[in-house]
């Protein structure tokens, strides 16, 4: 990742249902220039229960939450008759999950819900690392290794480091 020239692509809003794991509804604005990592994923998407979650833990567990925010996105694209907010719920619960927890709006038209539309994702799990003005600087699908991640994660703390 190349943090010196970061993209001039802002991030949209999260279209959002429902939260858990907090009293209240989340934006951008609520994380103080924080660097987010926002993780989208299925509750029924193999990639994500074994990967992408337990990652996005180990992120929260990582970093000091005064500088790295962890965001879970449910961006549900198929099975849309089991994913429903009660099983989220169970499922959080389960696998204690403690970060915030948003239910991305249902996709009208289409399956795609609308956070995942604005944001271009492909499936997921996804990965999406916003800096602390809200520009996009990372986006990508899949399993990534997690040195990887930590590496693009301390890039973007010693830039914002560099500028305070």
């Amino acid at each position: 990742m190349d943090v010196s020239k970061p993209p001039a692509t802002q991030a949209p809003p999260w279209r959002v249902s429902q939260w858990f794991n907090t009293d209240r509804a989340l934006g951008l604005a609520d994380f103080d220039g924080r660097i987010v990592a926002l993780h989208a994923f299925q509750m029924l998407c193999p990639g994500c229960v074994q990967a992408g979650l337990p990652q996005a833990q180990r992120i929260a567990r990582t970093f000091d939450p005064a500088r790295v925010a962890v965001v879970g996105l449910h961006s549900v694209f198929e099975h849309h008759d089991v994913m429903t907010p009660a099983a989220l719920a169970a499922f959080i619960h389960e696998y204690r999950l403690s970060f915030p927890i948003g239910c991305d709006e249902a996709g009208d038209p289409g399956p795609l819900p609308r956070t995942m539309q604005a944001y271009g994702m492909r499936g997921t799990p996804s990965l999406i690392l916003i800096d602390g003005k809200g520009l996009i600087r990372k986006h990508s699908f899949g399993v990534e290794d997690d040195m990887q991640v930590g590496a693009d994660i301390a890039a973007l703390l010693a830039e914002q480091g560099a500028l305070a």
